[in-house]
């Protein structure tokens, strides 16, 4: 990745479309090279890393708030602040996988019982929705 990239090349270096570059530099996630006089940006093959980083991370179910806090954690070089944030991102992912555990149960039981019913009954599964 040479020097000087534009921002269509940015872009599709990191994987993402152009909307997302601005709207990361909106953000603050991402530095705005300033205009020169040819009327194109320039963006390095570092600005592309640090793309790359924030797709990574929202791959891994950080928000981009927690992204911004991240990048401002590893400018700091605060390894235990950073560990403690991906812990309580993994506490959370935890919960929701047992959340979602639950609620497959759930709908696996009200299938059965479906399957299992009679079809001049009311479904079970509306039953449960409707109910107060």
């Amino acid at each position: 990745m040479a020097a000087g990239m534009t921002i269509g090349k940015l872009a599709s270096a990191a994987g993402v479309n152009i909307e997302t570059v601005r709207y990361y530099q909106r953000l603050g996630l991402l530095d705005e090279p300033t205009k020169p006089s040819d009327g194109y940006r320039r963006y390095t093959a570092q600005q592309a890393k640090r793309l790359r980083f924030i797709k990574r991370a929202q791959g891994l179910g950080f928000t981009l708030s927690d992204i911004g806090g991240l990048l401002k954690l590893d400018n700091a070089c605060l390894c235990a602040d950073t560990r403690e944030l991906a812990a309580q991102k993994r506490a959370l992912i935890e919960q929701r996988m047992a959340d979602l555990a639950v609620m497959r149960e759930l709908l696996t039981d009200l299938i059965r019982q479906c399957d299992a019913g009679d079809s001049g009954k009311t479904c079970p599964i509306i039953e449960v929705l409707d109910a107060p």
